[in-house]
């Protein structure tokens, strides 16, 4: 059983490529719940009050994939990892006083005790990209909710993103996407590929 987690920032294109990597490998595909996800639009309309909420949400059901994962028995590609909603996202909701600190010590013990019971992916794939990299991918997308992100807000979110991948101790690869297209040029894809290939051959 092999599990592939792609990391990055908002617009680093993690879907995407988690899409074509479960297409290419013939793996399953398990994507962050954006589509039916009850806090979302809410959270964007106004951060303070809505981000405790949607951080315990994504907790919620990042901790119940990894549990499918392990139960299931199947290779897999993940679309963002527990770590980034723990070491990133909170984290940061919280220095911008986006998130008490009563709130933010109550995620944190949460996830603390969930922590215990995940293990890291065999491979994690960090996608790192630059801001206007970031923001043109947004603005392509078109999603509604993503329309008033903040420059200052994705900016200090890639700050926390190369803080914690300096120190992460798991199998990783760092894939530079500013001057890539995987999503329309193969030849970007296939770099991608041959450079996974090589970790997960490593790995055995």
């Amino acid at each position: 059983m092999m599990h592939l987690a792609i990391a990055g920032n908002i617009g680093s294109g993690k879907t995407t490529l988690t899409g074509l990597l479960a297409k290419h490998y013939k793996w399953k595909a398990l994507y962050e719940d954006t589509e039916d996800n009850p806090y979302l639009n809410s959270f964007y309309e106004d951060m303070r009050r809505w981000s405790f909420n949607l951080q315990v949400y994504f907790l919620n059901t990042r901790f119940r994939q990894i549990v499918d994962i392990r139960q299931g028995g199947k290779n897999v590609v993940q679309d963002r990892t527990i770590y980034e909603d723990a070491y990133i996202f909170a984290p940061n909701l919280h220095a911008m006083g986006l998130m008490t600190t009563r709130d933010f010590e109550n995620y944190a013990s949460l996830f603390e005790l969930m922590n215990s019971f995940v293990q890291p992916p065999d491979l994690l794939v960090y996608l790192r990209a630059d801001v206007p990299t970031l923001v043109r991918q947004i603005q392509l997308r078109g999603r509604d909710y993503e329309s008033g992100i903040r420059l200052d807000y994705l900016k200090s979110l890639n700050d926390r993103y190369e803080s914690w991948i300096s120190d992460y101790k798991g199998k990783l690869l760092i894939v530079d996407v500013d001057h890539l297209d995987f999503s329309h040029k193969p030849e970007d894809l296939g770099f991608v590929i041959e450079n996974i290939d090589a970790q997960i051959n490593g790995l055995f």
